[in-house]
């Protein structure tokens, strides 16, 4: 959605730099005396905003792509069950027999 909105804001912005360089006039038409600068200027600005869209787009669509992967995985590889580990059973202590005494 980021991405498209950064396209058509690139091309309206290189279609206002272009016209406005060769005639001010009329992108500008609400100013009395509309210059080259401001043109630069506006689309200056208009271009970090397209940028911009358009590396939010880019990392917006790569935590969707990353998320929709981690559910995939969950569903292929569930969690497995614990497995017992075997208890190591104490050692008693040797007793020496008992002789009976006479």
């Amino acid at each position: 959605m980021l991405i498209t909105a950064a396209f058509h804001t690139g091309i309206w912005t290189l279609l206002f730099f272009i016209v406005g360089m060769i005639k001010p006039q009329w992108p500008l038409f609400f100013l009395k005396k509309p210059d080259r600068f401001l043109v630069l200027i506006i689309s200056t600005v208009l271009f970090m905003v397209t940028f911009t869209l358009f590396g939010e787009g880019n990392r917006q669509k790569a935590a969707e792509e990353k998320a929709a992967k981690e559910v995939v995985s969950k569903i292929v590889n569930p969690a497995s069950a614990p497995t017992p580990a075997p208890v190591p059973v104490p050692e008693i202590p040797a007793t020496k027999p008992t002789t009976p005494k006479h």
